[in-house]
């Protein structure tokens, strides 16, 4: 029987730079973790883009993912944040 979905959401934000959606598909695809939908937009010269990922077939966990995400945002200058999907949801709800 096939694991149910892990579902975490993925939020990227900064000034645009060419190569954001490739850098951080790159580092999603390297952990086995997929992406199962995504919208990015860019509002004078800001990128925006969020992502919903599949982690069950991660092969590290989800802290070790979070913390590797908000890395590579400081690395090319942007910021990365990941959470569960239902933290998000309970957040959100209000």
């Amino acid at each position: 029987m096939e694991k149910a979905a892990e579902k975490s959401i993925i939020t990227v934000v900064g000034k645009d730079t060419v190569g954001i959606i490739a850098k951080v598909c790159t580092y999603l695809s390297e952990h086995e973790i997929n992406v199962l939908d995504i919208s990015q937009t860019i509002v004078q010269d800001y990128f925006n883009m969020m992502m919903i990922v599949d982690m069950r077939n991660s092969n590290q966990s989800f802290f070790d993912t979070s913390k590797g995400l908000e890395e590579l945002g400081e690395k090319i200058g942007v910021s990365i944040k990941c959470q569960k999907e239902e933290i998000f949801e309970n957040m959100h709800r209000i």
